[in-house]
């Protein structure tokens, strides 16, 4: 199954005849090439004096007089070979002025007048596009390379992969990996990480379950970390019994990660008994959830309103020696924050301080939530400020601490304090000011 469209023949033609800048050269080169290459030699040199005029030509980017040269072997019989065509378009390539274009209209030239390409030819054209950075048309020279009957060496195939990936050309990339398959290939295990990273990262899922496919189908097996992306990208867009076929399939290795992959999946869609199957079917593997793992399905619980719940896991990974972070905190007191459950708040924080942790912005901001819902505003206002004096803040929690201010000194006060915090190099954002100006509005409508 194809990846995507590999380009047609004459591609680079195209590329060369439609921009605008090479337009004109292109045509000109095409008119004065065969032009010299057809009229009458004047020159009465030998031909090996012949091949070193040309050659200095060349190297010092004088194709046309380097093509002169090349026309003036036609006296000596049998000249000029395919070998002096390859030997002027090596030496150009060396030029710091060398012309792409009219480069590729030399090889064209060439197999009009019945010197038939070979290896030498392809592989001197390739490496100059490689060398350069055209890796569109050295992909397009690869194809006609084949279609002459000449196979690309893996080294090339694998560089012009591996700088296709550096720049971020991923449809590329897919039709050299595919070109690569059909010439029985198969990509370093590196450039494959890569690809299949960059396609799940942008979303074509599809391209990268057909990459990492094809590489099973090749007898091909590698590490979990391998096919680890594709499993988050297809958990991540509500495709989760997809990514579990594909754990499912001969070859593929699952470590933590991929299991966590799973259990994000089936918490996100709410499918709680895949979820525990899952745990279970992680257990039995002999694969340990890590502190990652229990969070996602303690946050999976709290999204569902299982606060209880998630506090027995709490304990329960505790117990299997599983050290719980901040984030695992945060996730739990976000949702005893919405439940109102203000005893388990403190509990929770007092023993986020008795593990020797420090509260971030979002710990603050979750507890002060809660208060600001039980309209503890002087006690929540008092938190904000520890919280500031501490460094401990950022816009989400000085938007707080803005509202808080409003409450308990009045809006003009807040925006006063706002004033002064942007001259300190305070960015606000617009829930900062909107927050401040509904109280604002609120006061004038209250006076009229």
């Amino acid at each position: 199954m194809s990846l995507c469209t590999i380009p047609k023949a004459g591609y680079f033609y195209r590329i060369c005849k439609h921009v605008h800048h090479f337009k004109n050269f292109y045509s000109f080169c095409a008119f004065r090439i065969e032009d010299f290459i057809e009229r009458s030699n004047t020159y009465d040199c030998n031909y090996q004096e012949l091949q070193h005029r040309m050659q200095n030509y060349a190297t010092s980017g004088h194709l046309i007089e380097a093509l002169e040269s090349l026309n003036s072997m036609s006296l000596t019989l049998g000249k000029p070979t395919v070998y002096d065509y390859n030997c002027l378009m090596h030496c150009s390539l060396k030029s710091c002025n060398v012309s792409l274009e009219a480069l590729y209209e030399v090889y064209h030239v060439m197999k009009r007048f019945g010197f038939a390409p070979n290896a030498s030819t392809f592989n001197t054209l390739l490496n100059g596009m490689l060398s350069h950075g055209y890796l569109k048309v050295g992909y397009s020279i690869t194809e006609e390379m084949y279609r002459n009957g000449f196979v690309p060496s893996f080294t090339f195939m694998s560089k012009l992969l591996k700088k296709t990936l550096k720049v971020g050309s991923l449809a590329d990339s897919v039709s050299i990996f595919e070109f690569m398959l059909r010439l029985n290939y198969i990509p370093t295990e590196s450039s494959l990480n890569l690809l299949i990273s960059k396609l799940s990262k942008v979303g074509k899922i599809k391209e990268a379950y057909l990459v990492y496919s094809n590489m099973l189908v090749k007898g091909s097996f590698y590490a979990a970390y391998l096919h680890n992306p594709i499993l988050w990208a297809l958990c991540k867009s509500g495709q989760t019994y997809t990514a579990l076929a594909l754990m499912k399939k001969k070859g593929a290795v699952c470590d933590v990660c991929s299991y966590t992959a799973l259990i994000y999946g089936f918490g996100r869609e709410g499918l709680w008994e895949d979820l525990v199957r899952c745990l279970d079917e992680m257990h039995s593997y002999g694969c340990k959830p890590n502190t990652i793992t229990y969070t996602i399905v303690i946050k999976s619980l709290c999204d569902n309103e299982k606060t209880k719940e998630a506090l027995d896991f709490l304990a329960k990974m505790e117990r299997e020696g599983c050290e719980p972070d901040l984030i695992t905190y945060n996730v739990i007191l976000r949702a005893l924050c919405l439940k109102d459950s203000v005893e388990d708040i403190f509990g929770l924080i007092e023993l986020i301080d008795q593990k020797g942790l420090s509260p971030n912005p979002y710990t603050y901001a979750a507890l002060v939530g809660g208060l600001l819902k039980r309209e503890e505003i002087r006690v929540a206002y008092k938190i904000l400020i520890d919280a500031i004096s501490k460094g401990c803040a950022d816009v989400a929690v000085y938007n707080i601490y803005f509202h808080c201010l409003c409450r308990v000194y009045g809006s003009r006060e807040a925006l006063r304090l706002l004033e002064n915090k942007i001259k300190q190099g305070f960015m606000p954002r617009n829930a900062t000011y909107n927050t401040i100006f509904r109280k604002l509005r609120r006061k004038e409508r209250c006076r009229k």
